[in-house]
């Protein structure tokens, strides 16, 4: 499994706790699906609190860590860098709204407009 992809299986772990969780807890989640040491798990929380990516809140002897950021704006972040490094924006983000189906569409443009600014 690439680095990337264990940051993304710990963040989503994050995200599904709805609280802040030690590194022990996610070593827990993570080790009912793969083998995984927990030093590993603890250098990707420390690498992602280095990013800014989770909060690392002191409890104890432990850190508790959470997103600092929810699942969607993380996601908005990252597609928005990735347009931003096209020369022509427009007719990327033309092709990828012109990729969605049509129900998909309808329900982004209705949050958009919920959106507080």
């Amino acid at each position: 499994m690439a680095r990337n992809d264990l940051e993304r299986e710990v963040m989503t772990k994050l995200w599904d706790a709805g609280e802040p969780l030690t590194v022990r807890q996610v070593h827990d989640l993570l080790s009912r699906e793969r083998d995984l040491a927990y030093t590993t798990v603890m250098t990707v929380l420390d690498r992602l609190a280095k990013k800014g990516l989770v909060t690392q809140q002191r409890a104890d002897r432990a850190y508790r860590y959470a997103p600092s950021q929810t699942r969607e704006e993380m996601t908005a972040g990252v597609m928005l860098d990735a347009l931003s490094a096209t020369p022509d924006m427009d007719a990327a983000l033309a092709y990828f709204v012109g990729q969605l189906p049509p129900e998909a569409l309808r329900a982004a443009i209705e949050k958009a407009r919920n959106i507080e600014r």
